[in-house]
């Protein structure tokens, strides 16, 4: 079991690493906003992030 929670830390962490080093601070912020709203079950949080996320990836298409 703690081979599994070790793991999964730091596959999390390597995500948030790419993410931040691609899509920079505002990346890290959408992601921030995905993750807590949806641990608080909050829609308009995790929503929030949601669509920072999608802007971020979609502008280079636009």
């Amino acid at each position: 079991m703690p081979v599994l929670a070790l793991l999964t830390a730091v596959f999390t962490v390597g995500f948030e690493q790419v993410i931040q080093w691609k899509y920079g601070l505002t990346g890290s912020v959408g992601l921030l906003l995905l993750t807590v709203g949806i641990k608080a079950k909050s829609p308009s949080l995790s929503s929030a992030g949601a669509v920072i996320l999608a802007l971020l990836v979609a502008e280079p298409a636009l």
